[in-house]
Parts: structure tokens; C-alpha cells; sequence
């Protein structure tokens, strides 16, 4: 009896193992005369019981399974892509767990397609500003082919250009997991299809070129974006308020790269974001030590001080400024703005003065230093004026110094300047 039985279920595989290639086989030629659909269902027909057929049968229905789900991402499915990345990586799995390695071959040659896909229509993406659809196809071409850690580099990137930042936090932590550096020889070589500039692992770069697929092969030195990956990771902390976390990870990059005068200059913005002025004037003080002809950071010390009242020293910021860029427009209207501040604050004491002789002795003395401050500010923006004379903040900022001077021919001057 016990044969019998034993007898019997070796019948019933035997029936199922002729219906799984039956259906298996009534797939493959939907599939060859281009109706998807009808593979797709036949191949459904076998699907339950497929993890108890031999692995020959199992790497011919994950095969297939994968072209099916490859020729539906063509059409645009774009959840096929997963279905048929993980098809083949099954037939790759099962084969060489068997040792019999028919459809190994074409399954990690239809993964490089799929990846090469997704890559093509990221950059396609790309171009109609699409960073979200971008950032997510470059991601899976970096899971189809993890060696391929650029892939995930340009996601993360992608994903702060669409305002992904939580995404692209995920992705710049991943790279750190994995220890990308970015440095070394990047390989590149230009898609025949579609004339873009790719880059690939070089074996698999040299074999798309010798296949005529690729052309132009180019070997670039690409510098480390460690720093970069760290300064972008603090930066997005601070956009999701994090700020903790931010100058933690400000700190990690300055121990990195000591010598990068733009994560200082983050540091310190972050600092003055939170409020904390001084920290932020001592690290751009650091700043013009490290670099002492950027303009744009004496403007910035010139900011605060002017901010905290310290006018001379705005003054020496904003002129240090000016040596550098003599045609910095900010830096001109704010240097010219410290005489005016300091013009306008003799104003409440002037106010308070009575009509006694004593008292109009001191107000015509203060109106004397308010008018020559007033002075001072004028002609920093009359000069300025000499170089750009069209400039319409500097005369918008100089008709109303003459006005507040009640210098009328000059205001009148200036607005007929304006178009006024």
C-alpha cells in the first residue's frame, strides 16, 4: 500500500511537471509574437506551484517571467522593472545553486538592460526636471548593480533637486554605510542611442563599446566627494531642522577636509540661522584667514558687525570688501548705510534739545555731524555711480539720502536719473 502511495504522488508531480511547461511554453510564444498580456497569464498558470519543479523548470519560468515583466516596463509599467530585476536575479540564484546554468548568461545580460533602462530614463527625467522620477530610477539601477555606487551618488543629488530631502538624507546615509569615496577612475563611454555621456564598471564599459553600443571610451581622475556628501547630508539637517545633527555632521566634514573654506562658511551660516552671533562672527573671522580675497565672506562680516553696532569694524569689512570687488553692489549700499545709521542716531538727541542757547549750540553741532555723515554716504554711492552709472539700487539709496538732507537739486538730479 505504501508503494502504491509513493507510486501515485510521483504520478501527480509528473502531471504537474507537463502542465508547468505546457503553460511555460504557451508563454514563451505569446511572448515571441508580442502579446504580453497572454504570456503574463499563461505564465500565471504555473506560478503556484512552481518552487516544487526541478530547477531546470524553475530557471525557465523565472526567465520568462523576467522578459515578461521587462517587456511591461517598456510599455511603462514602472513597478515591471522590480518584478522583472528580481525574475532574473531568481534564475541566477537557482541555477547556480543546481549547478546547471542554462539561462544565467541572458538573465545578467537582460540586468545590465534593465539598469542601462532605468539610467536612460532617469536622464530623461532629468531633462523635464523631473529629480523625484530621477532620483528613484538611478537608486534601483544602483540595487540592479550595487558595484555601481555612482548610481546612488547621483540619486542623492537628484533628490535635493526635487526637494527630496529626507530621500536623499536616506540615500547619502546609504553611501556612508558603503564607504563611498568617489575618488579614483571614473569610466565612461557615450550611449550610441542616445548620444548621452554614461558611466559604468570598466569591464562592463569595454564590452558595451566592443559590442558597438557605446563609443568614445574615456577614463577620468575623479576627486573624493567625501566632503561633499557630508557638507550636503548637514546641510539637509538643517533644512529639516536639525540643526544638532547639522553641526555634527559640519564637524565630521571639517575634520575631513580642514582646508575647505565653504564648510566653514556653512558652519558659521548655520550658527547665525540658530541665532548664535558671535559663534558665527569668530568662524568667519577663520574664514578670512583661510581666505582673505573672498569678497563675499568680508561682506558677511561686514553684515553682522553692522547688525551688532559695531560700525567701524562693518566699515573695514565692507571696504576689505570693496578692494577686493569694486563693483560690489552690496557692499557699497551697506558701507554707505553705516553714515547714515550713524547719521540718524544724532537725530533722537537733537529732538531732545531745548531752544536755549546752550542747546541750539549743540543741536547745530549735531546737525553739522548728521549732514556730514549724510555727506560721506552720499559719496561712496556717487562714486559707485561712476562705474555703473544705471544702477537703480544705488540711486533709489541716494535719492533718498539727498532728501533727507533737503539737498533738492541733487534729489531732483537723481530722480530725473531714475525716470522719475
Amino acid at each position: 500500500m505504501k508503494t502504491k502511495i509513493l507510486i501515485l504522488a510521483a504520478m501527480c508531480l509528473s502531471t504537474l511537471g507537463f502542465a508547468q511547461k505546457s503553460e511555460i511554453k504557451d508563454a514563451e510564444k505569446a511572448l515571441k509574437g508580442g502579446d504580453v498580456a497572454a504570456a503574463k497569464t499563461a505564465l500565471d498558470g504555473a506560478a503556484g506551484t512552481i518552487d516544487a519543479a526541478d530547477a531546470k523548470l524553475q530557471g525557465q519560468y523565472y526567465f520568462v517571467k523576467g522578459q515578461i515583466n521587462a517587456a511591461l516596463a517598456k510599455k511603462g509599467d514602472a513597478e515591471a522593472i522590480d518584478e522583472a530585476a528580481a525574475a532574473f536575479k531568481k534564475v541566477i540564484a537557482v541555477e547556480e545553486q543546481s549547478g546547471k546554468e542554462k539561462y544565467t548568461a541572458d538573465s545578467q545580460a537582460q540586468l545590465v538592460n534593465l539598469r542601462n533602462d532605468l539610467i536612460n530614463a532617469a536622464v530623461t527625467d532629468e531633462k523635464n526636471k523631473d529629480y523625484k522620477g530621477a532620483a528613484s530610477k538611478l537608486y534601483k539601477g544602483y540595487k540592479l548593480s550595487p558595484i555601481d555606487t555612482v548610481y546612488l551618488y547621483y540619486a542623492a543629488n537628484y533628490a535635493i533637486s526635487g526637494g527630496n530631502y529626507e530621500e536623499a538624507l536616506t540615500y547619502y546615509n546609504e553611501l556612508s554605510e558603503v564607504g563611498y569615496d568617489g575618488s579614483g577612475i571614473e569610466y565612461k563611454a557615450t550611449n550610441v542611442e542616445t548620444g548621452e555621456v554614461e558611466s559604468m564598471a570598466k569591464n562592463q564599459r569595454d564590452l558595451m563599446v566592443k559590442a558597438g553600443t557605446y563609443k568614445d571610451p574615456q577614463d577620468e581622475k575623479s576627486p573624493s566627494k567625501k566632503a561633499e556628501i557630508v557638507k550636503n547630508t548637514a546641510m539637509i539637517y538643517q533644512q529639516l531642522g536639525q540643526n544638532d545633527k547639522a553641526l555634527e555632521a559640519y564637524k565630521v566634514a571639517r575634520e575631513s577636509d580642514p582646508n575647505d573654506v565653504n564648510l566653514l562658511l556653512n558652519e558659521a551660516n548655520l550658527y547665525f540661522t540658530m541665532g548664535d552671533k558671535e559663534q558665527f562672527k569668530t568662524l568667519m573671522e577663520q574664514a578670512t584667514q583661510m581666505a582673505p580675497d573672498n569678497a563675499d565672506i568680508q561682506y558677511n562680516i561686514g553684515v553682522i558687525n553692522m547688525e551688532q553696532g559695531n560700525l567701524e569694524a562693518a566699515r573695514a569689512a565692507y571696504s576689505k570688501a570693496l578692494e577686493i570687488d569694486p563693483n560690489y553692489t552690496n557692499a557699497q549700499l551697506n558701507l554707505s548705510t553705516t553714515y547714515i545709521n550713524e547719521g540718524n542716531g544724532l537725530i533722537d538727541e537733537m529732538n531732545g534739545l531745548t531752544t536755549s542757547r546752550k542747546d541750539s549750540e549743540r543741536y547745530d553741532e549735531l546737525k553739522q555731524q548728521k549732514d556730514d555723515l549724510f555727506s560721506k554716504g552720499a559719496g561712496i554711492l556717487e562714486d559707485a555711480l561712476k562705474v555703473t552709472p544705471d544702477n537703480q539700487a544705488i540711486l533709489s539709496q541716494l535719492k533718498n539720502i539727498y532728501g533727507a538732507m533737503g539737498d533738492n537739486d541733487n534729489f531732483m538730479r537723481v530722480k530725473k536719473l531714475l525716470g522719475e
